[in-house]
């Protein structure tokens, strides 16, 4: 994978994580914290395709490493609303 490649990788988990967060109405942080929901959201989401035996639905290859999309943004939504009932109201 090279430096173009990662950035751009760093580029879509960032927005998928923006739009999970937008999707929960909760935000607590700027770009880093949307791409870090980003890569969790992905991560969370396909646990939860394969566990139901899901197909995946939007991925993007980056440098050969798959993005999953739409999982990214319902896995980050997930993730931020636990994370709103943990930490409560601000």
């Amino acid at each position: 994978m090279t430096l173009f490649d990662l950035l751009v990788l760093l580029l879509i988990a960032g927005i998928a994580g923006a739009l999970g967060q937008a999707v929960v109405g909760y935000s607590r942080g700027g770009c880093f914290v949307s791409i870090a929901v980003g890569f969790i959201g992905a991560l969370i989401g396909m646990w939860l395709a394969r566990a139901f035996a899901l197909p995946e639905l939007f991925v993007i290859n980056v440098g050969g490493t798959p993005f999953p999309i739409v999982w990214s943004i319902i896995g980050g939504a997930l993730f931020v609303a636990v994370l709103a009932l943990i930490s409560g109201k601000r």
